[in-house]
């Protein structure tokens, strides 16, 4: 029989599979042990665990990953349950409050609320966005940081959006206000207004959480030059398979 302490030390295993899985899946668990320092059995039996807990799923890409023949390596994602399970237990009690100001103030009330938590976003990073300078790709690798710190679980990747533009694309695998944003999609489209004011430039939202895709994505265009988009670059819409 395992000791508390050891079954605590699963629990705090299997969190950061979760957390890995919400920044970087889908991931195999070859590349999740490579990245954790486990052992591939060791991975393969918290991810047993995790599927029993519903709280993640196997990743069915839409067009091949240039793997050639054979069945590809199984890889994984968080499930909508993976991701609620991540979720702070207030995000009910913010939904219905935010459903109760609506059905007594308007929803114009509501948008109000969405733009001003916008302005406050904007507001706490402006600092750390800052330290980027003005070079695109260092901001939003900053802004991506501050974001990971509030728990949205951000990373950044280069993009090739077609010859000559270029770009980075802002990846937020968890969103704590996910179920709000569901309910009110005016919180995306506040946050993606101050991600354009922090980074000196417009945006497109391409991709949310919310409308029941597995990640946020945010392409930010660069001004590149011809033959000079970043190296190691993918389309816009394609994701990472590790």
């Amino acid at each position: 029989m395992s000791s508390p302490g050891a079954r605590g030390g699963e629990a705090r295993t299997r969190d950061r599979i979760r957390q890995t899985l919400a920044v970087d899946g889908p991931l195999t668990a070859a590349a999740l042990a490579s990245g954790l320092g486990l052992t591939p059995a060791a991975v393969r039996r918290h991810l047993d665990k995790l599927a029993e807990q519903s709280a993640i799923e196997e990743y069915s890409p839409t067009k091949t990953d240039g793997r050639g023949r054979g069945r590809p390596a199984r890889a994984y994602i968080l499930s909508e349950a993976g991701h609620a399970g991540m979720d702070s237990h207030y995000a009910d009690v913010a939904t219905s409050a935010l459903r109760f100001l609506a059905e007594h103030a308007g929803t114009d009330a509501v948008d109000a609320f969405a733009r001003e938590r916008g302005v406050e976003l904007e507001a706490r990073y402006t600092a750390q966005v800052a330290t980027g300078g003005k070079d695109t790709i260092a901001r939003a690798e900053a802004l991506a940081a501050a974001l990971s710190a509030d728990g949205f679980a951000a990373s950044t990747r280069p993009v090739a959006a077609g010859t000559p533009v270029a770009g980075v694309q802002l990846c937020q695998g968890h969103c704590p206000i996910q179920h709000v944003a569901t309910a009110f999609p005016a919180f995306c489209d506040a946050e993606a207004d101050a991600f354009s004011r922090l980074l000196g430039g417009p945006v497109q939202r391409q991709t949310t959480l919310a409308h029941g895709e597995r990640i946020c994505t945010t392409f930010i265009p660069l001004s590149a030059i011809p033959g000079q988009a970043p190296s190691g670059t993918t389309t816009a819409d394609e994701g990472s398979f590790h």
